[in-house]
């Protein structure tokens, strides 16, 4: 597995080969936030938006929010040193868990159910027969850790590697918990990278497979956008860390996002569930990707 830092070299390499001309981050100048004019003048490959800085500070969170225009060839973050950084993927690996299950026959396609056993669940909602869709959106971890030891280890590592998914590492004994403990790790950029290459259909996977993600990977779809993703939550040694990844799909492009945060003191945890997308869509709306309600 290639180490966090030559993953980084990667991303940078990578956003020159979009015909990018340089590689210093541009911070645009102080947004007003009480204006409500957050978006920031265009500064090359990396635009620092102060704004979004905003957003977590609001929200009592700290952390990043990566918004890639596909088009402009132009990242948007208030932190790309964070965004640089890896943590768990946690149940944002159930976008690759799900084509590696879908690739290796263990889910056979949008018909499968996932039985339940009988045995209480972390979360009542998963105490009940869940067909593939509903597992990937009620975020079902012993849904995905079947799914998991099905792949195996062998399997499921060569699968990893081979749609280059950030830096995954565990053993064979950490085959149906990896993403949510351990030492594996992804960044923001890596998240975004590799969501560029599905939506792109440059991974090595086949058609159907696209195909079967693609729908069900749609968390909202309207006249004028379409915004598909995961998130995900990580508790290790007491601390938590939030993960809203996908894209959003326009009538003239497409913009792909990662946010990561955590909680700062005297966070009311009950609402950190839904503050993920929350910030991811304010950011959004800042940049005039999605329209202000």
């Amino acid at each position: 597995m290639k180490q966090e830092q030559s993953t980084i070299k990667t991303d940078v390499i990578k956003v020159l080969s979009w015909g990018l001309l340089f590689l210093f981050f541009s911070t645009c100048s102080e947004l007003d936030v009480e204006k409500k004019s957050p978006v920031p003048k265009q500064g090359g490959p990396f635009t620092t938006n102060h704004y979004f800085g905003a957003i977590l500070d609001s929200a009592r969170v700290q952390g990043a929010i990566l918004i890639y225009a596909a088009k402009d060839h132009t990242f948007y973050s208030n932190d790309f040193e964070w965004s640089k950084q890896g943590s768990l993927p946690a149940s944002t690996f159930k976008i690759p868990n799900s084509i590696i299950g879908l690739e290796t026959g263990v889910v056979e396609g949008d018909s499968t159910i996932f039985k339940w056993d009988g045995q209480p669940k972390a979360l009542k909602v998963w105490e009940q027969d869940l067909r593939f869709r509903e597992a990937f959106h009620y975020s079902c971890v012993p849904c995905y850790q079947q799914v998991a030891r099905g792949v195996g280890y062998e399997r499921m590592i060569a699968y990893i590697q081979k749609l280059g998914y950030g830096n995954i590492q565990f053993d064979s004994s950490q085959i149906d918990r990896f993403w949510l403990e351990g030492e594996s790790k992804i960044t923001p950029f890596q998240q975004i990278d590799f969501l560029q290459r599905f939506y792109n259909a440059e991974l090595p996977i086949k058609e159907r497979t696209y195909s079967i993600m693609k729908k069900l990977m749609v968390m909202e779809e309207n006249e004028q956008f379409k915004i598909s993703g995961k998130t995900g939550w990580a508790i290790r040694n007491g601390n938590n860390r939030g993960w809203f990844v996908g894209y959003v799909e326009t009538n003239d492009q497409v913009y792909f996002f990662a946010s990561n945060i955590i909680p700062k003191e005297q966070f009311n945890m009950n609402f950190f569930p839904e503050i993920r997308k929350e910030i991811t869509y304010k950011a959004l709306r800042s940049l005039n990707i999605i329209p202000k309600t």
